[in-house]
C-alpha cells in the first residue's frame, strides 16, 4: 500500500532517513512531504530529492498519511500543538525520531488514540546500514506497527526496547559511530607513522573494520572468542592486545559510553 509519509524538519538524521528510504525502493521521492522552519532549506532538499515541500507544518500534516516528527527537542512540544487538531482530524500516525522525548509526553499533547511510534536510527541509516531503536504506544498494533517499522528495516536493522533504555541505545548505536570513525582513524595515523600514506591508511583500517564487523553478525561466536582465532600464541597480535589493554584500551571504551549515557540522561 502506498502511503505518504511528511517530514517536518529536515536536519541530517531527517535527510538521512529520506535518502535510504528512496534508495532502498521502500518509498518514492514523490510520496514524501517536507517542511522546516526554513524555507531555503527544505525547498532546496526538496528539489534537489525530488520530495515535495509544504508551505506550512499544518498543511504537512493534511496531505500525509504517516508524519515523522524530526525536530530538535526544543521546539518539538510546541510543533506537536501547532498540529494536534490534524493529527486527530484523520487517521495518521505519528512517527517520532526526537531524542528525549517520551511517548507519554506525545500522548499527552497530540493525543492518547493516535498510533505512535517513537524511534531512535543512527546516521547510517543513509547508505541502509542503520541501527534503530523502536517503541511503539498501546494504540500502534498489527499491520500498522509492522509497516511503519519495515520503513527502518528498509534502512538497516531494527530492535524494540523499553524507553528506559533509549539513553544506552544511543549510546552504543547513536553516539558510537563518532567513536568507530575515531578507532579508524587512530588506526590509519598508526599507519602512516609506520611509512603508508593517510588515504591507504584509512582504507585498510576502514576496510579491516567493516570485515570484523561483519564476522561478528555472522558468526555464532562472541566477539571474545574471535579474537583468540586471530591471536596466535606470542604472536604479534597478543602483544598488540596486551599493549592496548596495558594503556586501558577497555577502561576508556567503557568510560566513553558511561559520560554519553549520562549526558545522554541529563537532556
Amino acid at each position: 500500500m502506498t502511503m505518504t509519509i511528511g517530514f517536518i524538519g529536515v536536519g541530517g538524521m531527517a535527510q538521512a532517513i529520506i535518502t535510504g528510504l528512496v534508495k532502498s525502493g521502500q518509498v518514492n521521492a514523490g510520496d514524501i512531504i517536507v517542511h522546516s522552519a526554513h524555507a531555503q532549506s527544505y525547498e532546496s532538499f526538496a528539489k534537489k530529492t525530488g520530495t515535495r515541500p509544504a508551505t506550512t507544518n499544518r498543511e504537512l500534516v493534511q496531505q500525509s498519511d504517516v508524519v515523522v516528527l524530526a525536530v530538535t527537542p526544543n521546539v518539538a512540544k510546541t510543533v506537536l500543538k501547532e498540529v494536534r487538531d490534524d493529527l486527530n482530524a484523520k487517521p495518521h500516525a505519528l512517527v517520532s525520531i526526537v531524542a528525549g522525548l517520551a511517548l507519554t509526553e506525545m500522548e499527552e499533547i497530540a493525543g492518547y488514540d493516535l498510533p505512535i511510534l517513537r524511534t531512535l536510527p543512527n546516521l547510517n541509516v543513509a547508505i541502509l546500514e542503520g541501527m534503530t531503536a523502536v517503541h511503539a504506544n498501546e494504540n500502534l498494533v498489527g499491520d500498522q506497527k509492522q509497516q511503519l517499522i519495515s520503513l527502518f528495516e528498509a534502512v538497516g536493522s531494527t530492535t524494540d526496547l523499553p524507553e528506559t533504555d533509549f539513553a544506552t541505545f544511543s549510546a552504543l548505536a547513536g553516539s558510537s559511530p563518532a567513536y568507530v570513525y575515531f578507532f579508524i582513524d587512530s588506526l590509519a595515523r598508526a599507519g602512516v607513522k609506520h611509512g603508508l600514506n593517510k588515504q591507504q591508511a584509512t582504507q585498510i583500517a576502514a576496510q579491516a573494520v567493516l570485515g570484523s564487523a561483519k564476522m561478528v553478525m555472522q558468526s555464532t561466536e562472541v566477539p571474545f572468542e574471535l579474537i583468540d582465532h586471530v591471536s596466535s600464541p606470542g604472536g604479534s597480535t597478543v602483544a598488540g592486545l596486551l599493549a592496548m589493554e596495558e594503556n586501558g584500551f577497555m577502561t576508556a571504551v567503557v568510560k566513553g559510553i558511561d559520560a554519553t549515557i549520562q549526558r545522554n540522561n541529563e537532556e
